[in-house]
């Protein structure tokens, strides 16, 4: 982690303790997300996209449910979107020009909204959008001409170093708990090919291979994860280099969720390493044979991926709790968010032998914890002062990091519709939470101004502004430039943190960072840069990370 030494500021030169900031706080918002957000991508830095399944949502759009909706960060408030496809557990991303693509969904239409079509070779884009509140701004789909080559429900996708997609796995029709009808292959949005490629590590991890965790690493080939098994794949030679198996049998993809994250990369190196965390160990898969009350494991496994680490293989230590479906999510200081899930069972919905009203899993974590990288092995996880979030968030819900350095918490609905009332444990979720960090309460740094596209591997200065509680010889200064991700199904697609090199001006005015040397260490696209100052955190600076062209392209 890159920890540039703070200069001593010309008009301070006092060295006094930073005060005692405050804690970390859950806070549920006024007005309700009106979709099960089960999928959750930040768009620009005032909104952020929801999706839904085609369903009996609350939120109306054209006299139906709407499958989609716009959160608005400021105002936290929420719009429909007109999604002409199920987008029921699609993936998605940016792109390099800034377009959200989602991909994929449920094949299925929903009876009481059959004005949405069947979405497992749906593409669905949301422009870049200058309104902070969105308006005029919508889903555009064509399913006649705009679609996948495959079939593909709960498949992955990542942005890569050309800054088009990368789409991964998933399945063609329904299944009853796992994957029993895969697409075994690999696509690219836009397309590269006529035809999918076919996938030996897909077919290999089967059954239990949906939403496989995948990142593309600093020299552009792609890590992947699948049941307990993991590989580098080339996306130029289109070879495949089988890695070790997660350790002691623990499986960690869909409907056996564990979490996944790329670890933040730091110059000048930018060494890759993977945390994998949760999911269960089991032998069996059959769902007649698993109980809700089979207990998820503690167990996270971390590698790092360079020749001596991929020879030394997985680390292995633990969280507080077990946990399913959890999901990890970067802060900009590097440590990692741990939040969601539940302490027993297993993914999906009423497969398993004794569900809980519809849920295959219970006992809701309800406390998240925070993962230090850099600290010694043992001592990585902790929940000191971390509050509970008092709902319960299980199957299909998501988080986010925001570009007001909070995170925003919606869904979860193991339900296969709209279900609520008095007596539900785990009911249709439609209640929004922000979890605080201690820095939103306290004299935070500020980027005054920032270029709107950034190009690779240059030197950049920017106003700031630094509270004098912050101004003193030795403070740890952070640049981190971040994408913020695609949460659906405990996975953050192409969450990225990359800590740049650089410095503050003596009179602690100005910043200036190096970007990074290229787009296979950072893909071209959307970033939010964050300033932090012993571990106080600026808002995000909402920023293009290259030319701003549509994929392909390499600049």
């Amino acid at each position: 982690m890159i920890r540039a030494a703070l200069s001593i500021f010309a008009l301070v030169s006092l060295s006094f303790a930073a005060p005692s900031a405050p804690g970390w706080r859950f806070d549920l918002k006024k007005e309700t997300s009106g979709i099960v957000a089960l999928e959750a991508i930040v768009v620009s830095p005032t909104l952020v996209v929801f999706f839904d399944r085609a369903s009996d949502d609350p939120l109306q759009v054209n006299n139906h449910s709407a499958g989609g909706a716009l959160w608005n960060l400021e105002t936290s408030t929420v719009r429909p979107l007109n999604v002409l496809t199920n987008s029921f557990c699609a993936s998605g991303a940016l792109l390099s020009n800034g377009t959200m693509a989602s991909v994929g969904g449920d094949p299925n239409i929903f009876p009481t909204n059959p004005e949405i079509g069947a979405g497992n070779q749906a593409i669905r884009l949301f422009q870049p959008c200058d309104s902070p509140t969105g308006d005029g701004c919508d889903i555009i789909e064509n399913p006649a001409t705009l679609h996948l080559l495959e079939k593909r429900w709960y498949p992955s996708s990542v942005r890569i170093f050309d800054g088009s997609l990368l789409i991964v796995g998933g399945m063609h029709e329904d299944t009853p708990f796992y994957n029993t009808d895969p697409a075994l292959s690999f696509e690219f949005f836009p397309p590269k090919e006529d035809t999918p490629r076919p996938s030996e590590f897909l077919k290999r991890s089967l059954p239990a291979n949906l939403f496989p965790r995948i990142f593309a690493l600093p020299d552009g080939k792609i890590f992947m994860v699948a049941n307990n098994q993991s590989i580098i794949y080339d996306i130029e030679a289109q070879t495949e280099r089988i890695l070790p198996d997660i350790p002691n049998n623990v499986r960690v993809t869909n409907p056996i969720d564990g979490s996944a994250i790329l670890l933040p990369l730091s110059p000048p190196d930018f060494v890759p390493e993977v945390l994998v965390c949760g999911g269960t160990q089991t032998d069996t898969i059959d769902p007649l044979l698993l109980t809700s009350q089979t207990p998820a494991t503690s167990q996270c496994s971390r590698i790092r991926l360079d020749e001596e680490g991929i020879a030394k293989g997985w680390e292995v230590e633990h969280m507080l709790e077990g946990r399913i479906m959890p999901e990890l999510v970067h802060l900009p200081n590097g440590q990692v968010l741990i939040a969601n899930g539940g302490r027993t069972g297993f993914a999906a919905i009423a497969s398993v032998s004794d569900p809980i009203g519809n849920s295959n899993a219970d006992h809701a974590v309800l406390v998240p914890s925070l993962y230090t990288p850099t600290a010694p092995l043992g001592q990585r996880i902790s929940n000191a002062g971390l509050p509970s979030s008092g709902i319960a968030r299980v199957y299909h819900s998501s988080i986010t990091l925001t570009p007001q350095g909070n995170f925003l918490i919606a869904g979860s609905n193991p339900n296969n519709h709209t279900v609520v009332g008095p007596g539900v444990k785990f009911p249709s979720e439609f209640r929004v939470q922000t979890l605080d960090p201690p820095f939103m309460f306290v004299e935070r740094p500020k980027i005054l101004s920032m270029p709107k596209k950034l190009a690779f591997n240059k030197s950049f200065t920017v106003p700031i502004s630094v509270p004098s509680s912050l101004a003193r010889p030795g403070a740890n200064v952070q640049i981190s430039l971040m994408d913020l991700g695609f949460s659906s199904h405990a996975f953050h697609s192409s969450a990225r943190l990359v800590f740049m090199n650089g410095k503050i001006s003596q009179d602690g005015k100005s910043l200036t960072f190096t970007t990074p040397p290229n787009g296979r260490v950072y893909p071209p696209g959307p970033a939010t840069i964050f300033l932090t100052i012993d571990d106080v955190t600026s808002e995000g600076a909402w920023v293009m990370m290259g030319s701003g062209n549509s994929p392909p392209t390499l600049e």
